[in-house]
């Protein structure tokens, strides 16, 4: 534990799990591409990729003040919003998606495992090492439930439009019904880690 606390342990942690989560999606789009199948719309339209793009984007731009060993709220509830962010493609993919391997997302095996497990596990791991000290309230981390409520908004009605939706559980070919309350369910899951994600600031590590 002690070493995780170190400066420059830190530092190249947020490095490395940065640049492995970009290997990932690059390795899949140059193997989609590479299929004849790869369509830009549609591999971003995945919650999955956007997130874990928010994660690295996030992961360089905390490594950076650390480096400069400064604090930035700003930038401490944008890593508290990306955590919960990849918790929900974490334990959503466990409980929905594990056994659909074959999709187009997951070209690569070991890309599967990166997106869905490696990157959540190491961002939980980075945020309980490295808490923000200053307390970010439940009415901040709020807001952070608009933008998956937009993507399900956004992917119900793109996927209307042309045909395809990112997800099984967003078609509506599957039922009203089973969109409405698995919907529902991952917007209580977000809730939820809200509200452990904002309780864990501004607490001593």
């Amino acid at each position: 534990m002690r070493m995780l606390k170190d400066k420059n342990f830190r530092v190249l942690y947020k490095l490395f799990f940065a640049l492995l989560g970009l290997n990932a999606i690059i390795t899949e789009i140059v193997t989609i591409r590479a299929r004849g199948v790869f369509i830009p719309a549609n591999f971003f339209s995945f919650f999955t990729i956007q997130t874990n793009l928010i994660v690295l984007i996030v992961f360089l731009l905390s490594a950076v003040m650390v480096a400069r060993g400064e604090s930035r709220r700003w930038v401490d509830i944008l890593r508290a919003m990306a955590t919960v962010y990849i918790l929900v493609v974490g334990v959503g993919f466990a409980v929905l998606l594990s056994g659909l391997e074959g999709v187009a997302l997951t070209a690569v095996p070991w890309d599967n495992i990166v997106l869905h497990y490696l990157i959540p596990v190491a961002v939980i791991v980075d945020f309980m090492v490295d808490r923000p000290l200053q307390k970010i309230g439940f009415k901040t981390g709020l807001l952070w439930i608009i933008y998956p409520i937009a993507y399900v908004g956004y992917s119900l009605i793109r996927g209307a439009r042309i045909g395809w939706y990112p997800y099984p559980f967003l078609n509506p070919d599957t039922g009203l019904d089973n969109v409405t309350v698995t919907v529902l369910g991952l917007v209580v899951l977000g809730l939820l880690l809200i509200m452990l994600i904002t309780w864990l600031t501004g607490r001593t590590r």
